[in-house]
């Protein structure tokens, strides 16, 4: 089958598009407005962007007459948010905190989670969470919908502080992702959890340096 997104109908009971681009991880921002009231939402259009410095981007769509969604809001209003890893373990209190509720109505409460103070940020930790991002909010990209309710708020934060519970971490110190069981949006009502992890080493000319930069060392300067 072939069809253009907008222009030609896909036959399908289902639009399969956001089956497509998958799994796609989730995102669990928390921020603050300016009058200090937390909120928190999983967003699954969520990614890492670059490495040195870290940067992160969640996507949100806006609220029913454009406004941006509280949590982007917040981040462009306090210039701060946090991600914390959402994992199988609290799929519950993720799918509670996705809700459509007033800007006053705290979600991590809401949620029955307790939040843990940050470092260098003012928005709140979720405290069972392993692993959390503490980010400094850097810009706001906006991609226009054919619909003002499908407008897409690309929010960009710089990590500036990294959190990992100790028992997160194997016996090597490396993250242990097959435990922990981090979350991934399918398309549909659908989603996953990594529970399955195998190994491939890059080839090539360059395949020490690739090597090395895939698994977070220091990348050795060409000579």
């Amino acid at each position: 089958m072939f069809y253009e997104p907008g222009k030609t109908d896909h036959g399908l009971p289902f639009n399969p598009y956001k089956s497509i681009v998958v799994p796609r991880p989730i995102g669990w921002v928390s921020t603050l407005d300016p009058d200090g009231v937390p909120n928190l939402a999983p967003y699954s259009q969520f990614n890492n962007l670059g490495y040195d410095p870290p940067y992160v981007m969640f996507s949100a769509s806006p609220k029913p007459g454009g406004d941006p969604k509280d949590s982007a809001r917040n981040a462009m209003q306090t210039g701060e948010f946090v991600c914390n890893m959402a994992t199988w373990e609290l799929r519950e209190a993720v799918n509670t905190t996705s809700q459509f509720v007033d800007a006053d109505v705290d979600e991590m409460a809401l949620a029955g989670l307790e939040p843990a103070p940050s470092v260098l940020v003012k928005p709140p930790r979720v405290a069972a969470s392993p692993v959390h991002l503490e980010c400094l909010y850097h810009a706001t990209m906006v991609l226009p919908g054919r619909t003002i309710e499908n407008t897409s708020y690309v929010v960009v934060g710089r990590v500036i502080g990294v959190h990992i519970e100790d028992d997160a971490l194997t016996a090597d110190g490396k993250l242990d992702i097959a435990r922990l069981r981090p979350l991934a949006r399918l398309g549909y009502h659908d989603y996953t959890a990594v529970d399955s992890v195998f190994t491939m080493a890059p080839g090539g000319p360059n395949a020490e340096q690739l090597r090395r930069g895939m698994a977070g060392e220091p990348k050795v300067a060409a000579e």
